[in-house]
């Protein structure tokens, strides 16, 4: 199983980036074998234990199946490039002690010259040669994750299939029983730590590789890992945010996959916080004691809570109206029709729960071109400005964009309910404003780059295969989660669900053919795998791959 980009960590274009080859000198994340190498513990650790938990355990059943079966081939088939991926894959499915007739990993070119215009291209041009070969097997069954290969491995064995009955047809050869069998498509992800870790390293050698190149070019083309602040906020407890949420009264008739339950925060800014509102709330980290003193629902869509700090004499910052914590809202409704709510209902004493919060960030990481002379602040807004301000010019000594450093410059923003951007804290004297090998584990992804089912093929009888929160309403109310529905946060313009692609640029100079790899196939029960021959004889003499060797 291959680890994917966690989305909980990179911006939605990082992760895009990071699987296109283009990004990277060296490829990116599909062709750096680190990346697999990382998966669990790492290999260090992980090897020793066979990788753990981390196996699809059907196919890997299936496959030990396929090696006892004596008229059936076992193949494991990946895109994965052999220059960079062979000793791994050879040392994970020797842990779990899978026994291959054939390893096939990607070559840059093929036994014959030629050159393969994507990773399907690759597979179908093996997976013919194999038909042609073995004349004599009835049947292939191939285990695939992914739903567009499934569907293209379809298509091509029934496209096989009527080249072999029609009349123009010389080969003597049947047509084959195909099954397609699609695995469940689930997903792993790395560790975040080692995970920014690798991402790192592929950057260094990026910067590296262009440095070597043209030690005198410019640097446009390096990359760096940078921070996205989506919001500040003082930051609600998971047991805290389950207690909070005990105070929605919703219609009985609305089920609970109507509803979006939030109660995680206390909005300070949607957006880094300069120095200047840090300093109010205590920093990064600081902790702040809240009581609810009231509830409320907009239309049966909006359900908030209002808070007031802990001693009611505490600085404290926001720039909402009021502190209040978004506790659910229903399909549809914006949390920012909180804003709305001109009716607070005192609640019982057994009711004005007291909790603490922590003030912090909601951050994710994007990798992206270095840009010469950014600062630390500007660095925190994906192109290196906050937008609302490109392009003006920055004076000496400001923190951010104008009325960030001096709360006096957010006193006129006004608002129809009263909201003056940084309204003062009436309470708080000086205050701030109110307001694959063929694993999946833990959270698996079926069988990409390491073992069967991805895509391997048996011959024989019956063998098995391989296996904005800047919205803001009148009354002045803004949302956290709103931030996932502008296209620079999360999902938006430049991500897709990516599907791994181990494909080489476009090439010219192959077409699938019935002849491109018959000499590198052993013969089904001649010993020529691991199968009869002992160790790891799916391995060629020399210790090169049987395919194409």
């Amino acid at each position: 199983m291959s680890p994917l980009p966690n989305p909980k960590l990179w911006t939605g274009p990082t992760i895009g980036l990071l699987q296109t080859e283009d990004g990277f000198t060296n490829g990116g994340w599909w062709h750096d074998p680190r990346i697999l190498g990382a998966t669990g513990q790492g290999l260090e650790k992980e090897e020793p234990r066979s990788w753990e938990g981390w196996w699809n355990e059907h196919i890997v059943n299936l496959v030990e199946l396929s090696m006892r079966q004596k008229d059936a081939m076992t193949i494991l088939l990946t895109g994965r490039g052999e220059r960079n991926f062979a000793d791994l894959i050879k040392r994970m499915i020797a842990s779990k002690k899978l026994d291959f007739d054939m390893v096939c990993l990607k070559q840059q070119v093929g036994p014959k010259g030629q050159r393969f215009s994507s990773t399907m291209h690759y597979k179908q041009s093996l997976l013919e040669d194999l038909i042609y070969t073995y004349k004599e097997a009835e049947e292939i069954k191939v285990y695939e994750d992914r739903p567009k290969h499934v569907k293209g491995f379809r298509e091509f064995f029934e496209k096989v299939n009527r080249a072999l009955l029609s009349y123009s047809n010389p080969s003597t050869r049947k047509p084959i029983t195909a099954d397609v069998i699609q695995v469940a498509d689930m997903t792993t992800t790395l560790d975040p730590i080692s995970e920014a870790a690798e991402v790192q390293r592929m950057i260094n050698s990026h910067n590296l590789s262009l440095n070597s190149r043209d030690p005198n070019s410019s640097s446009s083309n390096r990359l760096q890992i940078k921070r996205t602040v989506f919001f500040t906020g003082y930051l609600i407890s998971t047991a805290d945010t389950a207690n909070l949420l005990s105070l929605i009264s919703p219609p009985q008739a609305m089920s609970d996959s109507d509803l979006k339950f939030l109660a995680n925060n206390i909005l300070i800014t949607p957006r880094p916080a300069p120095q200047s509102i840090l300093d109010k709330v205590g920093g990064i980290g600081a902790k702040q004691i809240w009581q609810v003193n009231g509830i409320a629902a907009y239309e049966n869509k909006i359900w908030a809570a209002r808070v007031t700090p802990i001693p009611p004499s505490a600085t404290y910052y926001t720039e909402n109206p009021q502190p209040i914590i978004v506790l659910a809202c229903r399909k549809g409704a914006k949390p920012i029709d909180a804003g709305r709510i001109q009716n607070w209902q005192p609640i019982s004493s057994d009711k004005q729960l007291v909790f603490e919060t922590t003030v912090g960030e909601k951050v994710q990481l994007r990798v992206e071109k270095e840009i010469a002379g950014e600062n630390e602040y500007e660095s925190l807004f994906a192109g290196g400005r906050p937008p609302p301000f490109a392009g003006k010019r920055k004076l000496a000594g400001d923190e951010g964009p104008p009325g960030y450093g001096n709360d006096e410059n957010r006193r006129n923003g006004g608002n129809q309910n009263g909201y003056k951007g940084g309204n003062r804290n009436r309470r708080g004297g000086d205050g701030g404003g109110h307001r694959n090998p063929p694993f999946q584990g833990r959270d698996r992804r079926g069988n990409r780059g390491g073992g069967g089912g991805n895509g391997g093929g048996g011959g024989g009888g019956g063998g098995g295969g391989g296996g904005g929160g800047r919205n803001r309403a009148r009354g002045g109310y803004k949302s956290l989660d709103d931030v996932g529905n502008s296209p620079r946060y999360g999902q938006g313009n430049g991500y897709q669900n990516h599907q791994p692609n181990y494909d080489d640029p476009p090439s010219q100079g192959h077409a699938a053919g019935g002849d491109g790899y018959n000499a590198a196939f052993p013969a089904i029960g001649s010993g020529a795998g691991g199968r009869n021959g002992g160790g790891n004889g799916s391995w060629a003499d020399g210790g090169g791959l049987p395919y194409g060797h």
